[in-house]
């Protein structure tokens, strides 16, 4: 069940007894969770039939306990399991094996009166375990996985029209990539940019560059790009900027170098037939990561990308060697590329 019409259910339907919350999205876990106390505030729920455990504390027998208690002058308990850690492959924790077995009985017939949700923070739970199996059997799922670009974009454009704001394309395209295509992290930022906006014009771009913080490694990615266009004055401004911010260059350098293999790594499995979702899997990298340095390699070789990585290496060791001047050599390279790309076009 997708967080849509989960919310849906619980906003409206009878409650099911057992509900699994399955995913990493934060702000996706934190809707499910305001519409449950929702929920229970307006079938106006007691303090005493709410209950919340952290079972990496060792307690599942006491969510089990908790469990099949009667409601307390209600429709409903609600017992939050946080961290269930033993539907994962991680190490078990001492003396649950009596605990996951009377889990498993209660599962086969848990109380209706009893809605028992479990918070599994996790990618994946371990399929072989007995009460991985007897969970999913029993549970309504709700999946809270990082969306997609494209489901990404189409749940905050929503969330801006309800809030009847709007951003300009420029500016949004921006907002996502500054976020890393982070749900949580562009929620987070968009409570900043609503409240700066001129309701009659909605948010700029200029708002979301003065706003939304950059990373280290959104700076190198601006780096890269200006680097490969052959703007070697706007690549040394933006280093020398990051070495005013306290940065060190024996880092960026390291950044640049990570960025530079996968242009090249993009590349070479495009040349093979790899489409963007191929190479993101087996790169291991985020798609929209993925988007953009197909974009950037368009007009680059192989040859001069293979050029640059042997040289970024080589500037590594010669100055972690005390071979040559850091910054010099990070200069000098900058002014080489600019010089290689020109030459190229």
């Amino acid at each position: 069940m997708n967080v849509q019409q989960a919310l849906k259910e619980i906003t409206n339907d009878p409650l099911k007894p057992v509900y699994l919350i399955l995913g990493t999205e934060g702000y996706l876990q934190q809707v499910i969770r305001n519409a449950f106390f929702t929920r229970m505030k307006r079938d106006n729920l007691e303090e005493l039939n709410f209950m919340n455990f952290d079972s990496s504390e060792g307690n599942l027998a006491s969510v089990v306990a908790e469990a099949e208690s009667l409601p307390f002058f209600g429709n409903y308990r609600l017992v939050f399991v946080e961290n269930p850690s033993f539907l994962t492959g991680e190490k078990k924790i001492a003396d649950q094996e009596a605990a996951i077995e009377e889990m498993i009985t209660y599962l086969k017939r848990p109380l209706e009166s009893t809605v028992l949700v479990f918070w599994a923070n996790y990618e994946k739970l371990d399929a072989r375990k007995k009460i991985t199996k007897a969970l999913k059997k029993a549970a309504e799922t709700i999946e809270v996985a990082p969306l997609a670009e494209a489901p990404l974009k189409s749940y905050v454009q929503q969330y801006l029209k309800k809030e009847n704001v709007t951003i300009s394309a420029e500016a949004f395209d921006l907002l996502l990539r500054l976020t890393d295509f982070d749900l949580s992290k562009i929620m987070n930022e968009l409570e900043k940019l609503i409240l700066a906006a001129d309701p009659s014009v909605g948010i700029t771009i200029a708002e979301v560059r003065n706003l939304v913080p950059k990373t280290l490694e959104h700076n190198v990615f601006e780096i890269t790009e200006e680097l490969l266009k052959g703007n070697s004055g706007k690549t040394i401004q933006i280093y020398q900027d990051l070495l005013l911010q306290g940065e060190e260059t024996i880092r960026l350098n390291a950044i640049l170098i990570s960025q530079i293999r996968l242009l090249l790594q993009t590349k070479i499995l495009m040349k093979i037939g790899y489409q963007q979702a191929n190479i993101a899997e087996t790169l291991s990298v985020h798609p929209y990561r993925v988007k953009m340095a197909m974009q950037q390699v368009k007009e680059i070789s192989e040859k001069l990308l293979i050029d640059l990585f042997d040289q970024l290496v080589e500037n590594d060791f010669l100055v972690k060697s005390g071979q040559a001047d850091k910054e010099l050599s990070f200069q000098l390279f900058v002014l080489k590329t600019a010089e290689k790309i020109k030459l190229a076009k």
